[in-house]
């Protein structure tokens, strides 16, 4: 049998990173990048900030081999495990945890000291699941079947391209020197995403992809301790100097508690990855996708399905909902990636495929049916319906998008789209009048030039139209920056 002990998987390379070379010769423009703000932590001992060399200093070569198992259905689900963290010391140069987050670093090797990539060999499973009963459930019965009708939906008139100023790097989000600790207080040495929705007046949920704890070492997730996700909140309501976050939901001391759970086989789901997220009244809503496998062609994954996931204590538990999904049949599933944004009585659900290569589609539900399938209606040709369902939604963007963040600009009336472009290999910022479009022409904000292997750009939910704060990762340090763009 295949030992449970799993470690992350190490992903394919992005296709940002594939160009990086064109860029850094300077055959690709966009506008100006201030130079990253030179910061440390809060601890002045904290070495300063400093972006790792696509070329790394350790590199694990995924190797899958085949593996038959007998895979439960439907999953097991274990009661999580949740403490109430006592509070951060009021030194943040104190560490609250040092026996669990103080270790020696390892010595580098041979081909650390010369300079070249240590290279391992990761051996890892590539499960053919074998269907086999598993624990019984209380399953919910499905909500009632809903009956939306066709209603018009033309496009209004195209805004004019945002004019955009000065991009920075406003601080590290996450990791070691980062402005949270997150390595000493939370176990978070390497992570990515940083996706955020206000989850109450004067908080801002942050979610996060895969993260790994101790034994960190990039390119990408590399490591020990690894989650599918976690979770932090945040009160800071002045940007200009870094996102402050004050507490992660955690399942031991010093440590963020994976949220969403996955079954961490290979080839039947990996992992679990936060897409999306956003509040109705109390209730917390997170949409996610399905990862299957990692081992594909680069910038593409391959998914199970795209669902939604709700909370009713504060973010702390989360469950799936079994019916709020969206299956990828043969791989060409529409909303596997979605970005969910509630605005004028409606949650407006923006799609692509699994991949970073799609076209965004767009979806609408009642606020009260936002777990109930039937009731959605898809944007296709000028119409919101739901005859034919997510396969007869029409694009509103055209072209290659990956990793969508949709806000809602409240007092201009003005939606923002952010999303990395991979063609034009940055990220790009878009505005509409109507989620349907026209759209904006793109403007590129930063792009690989600046940033080799950089993906995400999710927008801060208490952006303004001058100031745009947005979260960015890059697979060379797998950790989340906050940038800030000037926008006119």
């Amino acid at each position: 049998m295949r030992s449970e002990e799993v470690a992350m998987p190490v992903r394919v390379v992005t296709a940002a990173a594939i160009v990086a070379v064109v860029a850094a010769s300077g055959m690709i423009g966009g506008p100006a990048v201030a130079a990253p703000v030179v910061g440390t932590g809060p601890c002045a001992s904290d070495p300063p900030v400093e972006h790792e060399s696509v070329i790394p200093e350790k590199l694990d070569i995924p190797i899958p081999y085949p593996w038959i198992e007998p895979v439960p259905f439907p999953a097991p689900e274990p009661a999580p495990v949740r403490i109430t963290p006592e509070p951060l010391p009021a030194d943040p140069c104190r560490n609250p945890c040092p026996d669990l987050t103080d270790l020696p670093d390892p010595i580098g090797g041979l081909s650390s000291r010369i300079g070249i990539p240590e290279i391992g060999l990761d051996f890892n499973p590539f499960v053919f699941g074998i269907p086999v009963p598993g624990p019984e459930q209380e399953v919910p019965p499905p909500p009632e079947p809903a009956d939306p009708d066709v209603e018009p939906a033309p496009t209004v008139a195209k805004r004019p391209t945002p004019k955009l100023g000065e991009v920075s790097m406003v601080a590290k989000v996450t990791g070691a020197s980062s402005t949270n600790r997150t390595d000493k207080r939370w176990q978070v040495n390497g992570t990515d995403l940083g996706i955020m929705w206000e989850s109450k007046p004067g908080e801002v949920a942050v979610a996060f992809g895969d993260t790994v704890g101790r034994g960190f070492h990039p390119p990408g997730g590399q490591g020990d301790d690894w989650r599918s996700n976690v979770l932090g909140f945040s009160t800071d309501t002045d940007l200009a100097d870094g996102l402050t976050i004050d507490t992660f939901v955690q399942d031991g001391r010093c440590h963020a508690a994976e949220v969403l759970g996955s079954r961490k086989i290979d080839n039947v789901e990996i992992t679990t990855i936060p897409t999306s997220g956003f509040a109705i009244g109390s209730r917390q809503y997170m949409s996610y996708m399905s990862i299957r496998t990692w081992n594909s062609i680069p910038t593409t994954w391959f998914t199970n399905h795209g669902g939604i996931a709700y909370s009713d204590d504060g973010g702390q538990t989360w469950t799936k909902d079994p019916y709020a999904r969206w299956d990828n049949i043969f791989g060409l599933g529409r909303f596997q990636v979605a970005a969910m944004v509630p605005q004028g009585g409606y949650v407006y659900m923006f799609g692509t495929p699994n991949t970073r290569l799609g076209e965004v589609a767009l979806a609408r539900v009642p606020e009260a049916d936002v777990l109930n399938k039937s009731a959605y209606q898809y944007w296709s040709d000028g119409e919101w319906t739901p005859v034919g369902g997510p396969r007869a939604a029409t694009p509103v963007i055209r072209g290659t998008a990956g990793e969508l963040s949709v806000d809602y600009d409240e007092a201009r009336g003005v939606w923002r789209i952010s999303y990395l472009d991979t063609l034009r290999t940055g990220i790009t910022l878009r505005e509409s009048d109507a989620p349907q479009g026209a759209w904006s022409d793109p403007v590129r904000m930063v792009g690989v030039e600046s940033y080799p292997e950089l993906y995400g750009g999710f927008i801060h939910p208490w952006s303004t139209a001058e100031d745009l704060y947005f979260t960015l990762s890059t697979w060379s340090d797998y950790n989340v920056f906050l940038m800030r763009a000037e926008l006119d």
